[in-house]
């Protein structure tokens, strides 16, 4: 086989089949190749796209970016359905499967010891949004008459906004709270950018969480009914996805609720341009 191999993930050797029709970046099918006790899920991807100095070039091209995230993402989904992968960064690429092989040997305790944790557990993001409706204070001000109108309008604005903050604040904690008691880990990720994300609102909680396959349907439904439980808050669920946040060698981040100031992938964000397996 000639090109460079492109590795989406490793995993413990699995029976079911992956989906037949399913393609992989650059258009080529996904195969599996085993070492030991473990296995690479790899594509052949061309030398003139994926050679260290045109895939960095690649990464600059959000068009590019974009569809090569997509098909990353069809695979992993894909093997989500019959295994417990464990994801690799996006752009993760090697010049032949001897070079994949040395990368299993070198972090085999590690994966090894991830998978263990991930067995049989998928990752659901969930967000909390402030409404736009919630931060623009509609109400038509009063008539201002002198400079103390003035600031007392000033005051009373200030606390009102003051306010939804704190009730947005206190609903994504106590949330937070619910779902890691159903949860075995949790992750605290930044919020969201609206202006780069182009979700409405301003994103007040932007959290991963480690959940059972056998507790997921009790965990969407307490995300369910707190949908509607706040006027202007709107909540978001996204998954099951591989567990990307939790892909780290040690696990127990989070469980406590950490820093509510931090916070994709997602759940299902993927990072970009891993070339640590380059001329392998």
């Amino acid at each position: 086989m000639t090109g460079l191999r492109y590795v989406y993930a490793v995993c413990r050797p699995f029976d079911a089949p992956l989906q037949s029709q399913i393609t992989g970046v650059g258009g080529a099918p996904p195969r599996l190749l085993r070492h030991r006790d473990l296995i690479a899920v790899v594509s052949e991807v061309p030398e003139r796209d994926f050679a260290e100095q045109p895939l960095r070039a690649h990464l600059e091209d959000l068009d590019w970016l974009t569809e090569t995230a997509h098909a990353h993402q069809n695979v992993i989904d894909a093997l989500t359905v019959v295994t417990t992968p464990l994801p690799l960064r996006l752009g993760t690429v090697f010049h032949d499967d001897s070079g994949v092989r040395v990368m299993l040997e070198a972090r085999e305790e590690g994966f090894l010891r991830t998978l263990d944790r991930l067995s049989g557990r998928v990752e659901w993001g969930v967000k909390v949004y402030a409404e736009p409706e919630a931060e623009e204070q509609p109400r038509e001000p009063a008539k201002v008459t002198s400079g103390r109108d003035y600031l007392r309008q000033r005051r009373r604005s200030r606390q009102a906004n003051e306010e939804m903050w704190e009730k947005a604040d206190r609903f994504a904690r106590r949330l937070h709270e619910t779902l890691a008691e159903c949860a075995e880990d949790t992750r605290l990720h930044a919020p969201q950018n609206s202006a780069l994300s182009g979700a409405p609102g301003r994103n007040v909680l932007n959290a991963a969480y480690l959940v059972p396959r056998r507790n997921s349907e009790e965990f969407v439904e307490i995300v369910d009914r707190t949908k509607n439980e706040e006027p202007g808050l709107r909540v978001e669920l996204t998954g099951p996805w591989a567990a990307y946040s939790f892909s780290g060698e040690e696990p127990g981040e989070g469980k406590s609720g950490g820093d509510m100031d931090s916070g994709d992938m997602s759940s299902g964000d993927m990072g970009s341009g891993d070339m640590s397996g380059e001329n392998s």
